[in-house]
């Protein structure tokens, strides 16, 4: 009679486990006496009866349905295997880890920017972290129509209503629009709590949210690279030096465009009035240096008016050489 009552068992598991599969349904199958529940790491099993959740397993395992899972099911502890005869549940297997999806916009976001009518069209990539929080909302929502539940399911979600996010935290006040990523941190911390609160519908967790990199068109990183070397340079007759002689080395100076060819006299002139500058500075030192020094030199010694009196014997000199009484040298 036991070969005969167990011929029917059957082993509850995840057959075709996936890491890209949030949770797998095992169901439209009878669960017969001596059937067994196999739990794997990281997993959990929910049991579902009339789509209604009986019980809640975490602990990884082989257990026995009849002697170790029907007692602690909610609604179906008197339950009695027959022969031939068994329970038409289902079972939910929820993938407990951490899921890390990678992210990117679906299309340049046009973002205002002063001196750009049409906006500045910026791209962004990140990663986010989602996790199962909530198993009844995730069963109300998703499982009750669904037989499986990929990452790629949520990462569409995300991605839905991500360009709506992120124009809204980065048109908040103070961002510097050409240096969104000094912005970042506080950026990805407004986006993931508002991700949060819209996959929480789905009882799904955004747990972190990062934004790796904003790209910008090209002329426009060509224009946010010029600047920041300019700052770093410090000054800007230099800096227009130094991109004439980058434009030479690069063979750019031959173009023919217009705006090429005015580029090139932009610098001319610049380098032109620096090193016109540095010259009149240079003169008005050399000739200003005398005029500082004048001052300062001493008076030879014997210059200047001489006694009015002769020291040796007293008589008046009235501005004369030598003492005209007893000829000693007065100057």
């Amino acid at each position: 009679m036991g070969i005969l009552s167990n011929q029917f068992a059957n082993v509850v598991e995840w057959e075709e486990y996936s890491d890209d599969l949030i949770f797998w349904k095992w169901k439209n199958r009878e669960i017969k006496k001596g059937s067994r529940l196999i739990i794997r790491p990281g997993q959990d099993a929910i049991f579902l009866y009339q789509g209604k959740i009986e019980g809640v397993f975490k602990d990884e395992g082989d257990y026995d349905i009849e002697s170790k899972i029907i007692p602690f099911l909610s609604t179906l502890k008197g339950f009695k295997f027959g022969f031939n005869s068994g329970i038409r549940a289902e079972v939910l297997f929820v993938n407990t880890k951490e899921f890390t999806i990678k992210w990117g916009t679906k299309g340049p976001i046009m973002l205002q920017a002063q001196g750009l009518p049409g906006g500045l069209p910026v791209r962004a990539n990140g990663t986010a972290n989602v996790k199962v929080s909530d198993y009844a909302t995730l069963i109300d929502k998703v499982a009750g129509i669904k037989d499986s539940y990929s990452i790629e399911d949520v990462k569409l979600r995300i991605i839905t209503v991500l360009d709506q996010l992120l124009m809204k935290h980065i048109s908040q006040e103070g961002k510097d629009m050409f240096n969104l990523q000094a912005s970042a941190f506080d950026i990805s911390k407004g986006i993931r709590e508002d991700l949060d609160m819209e996959t929480s519908k789905d009882g799904i967790s955004v747990t972190g949210f990062s934004i790796n990199n904003f790209n910008y068109p090209e002329e426009v990183q060509q224009a946010i690279n010029k600047n920041a070397a300019q700052s770093m340079v410090g000054d800007v007759g230099k800096y227009s030096q130094l991109s004439m002689v980058d434009a030479m080395a690069d063979g750019k100076t031959g173009g023919n465009s217009t705006m090429g060819n005015m580029a090139e006299m932009m610098m001319g002139a610049t380098m032109a009035n620096q090193m016109m500058g540095s010259m009149g500075m240079g003169m008005n030192q050399q000739q200003a240096q005398p005029q500082q020094a004048a001052p300062q030199q001493a008076a030879p010694t014997g210059t200047g008016a001489g006694p009015k009196f002769c020291p040796e014997c007293g008589t008046p000199t009235n501005g004369a050489k030598f003492c005209p009484e007893c000829g000693t040298k007065l100057m």
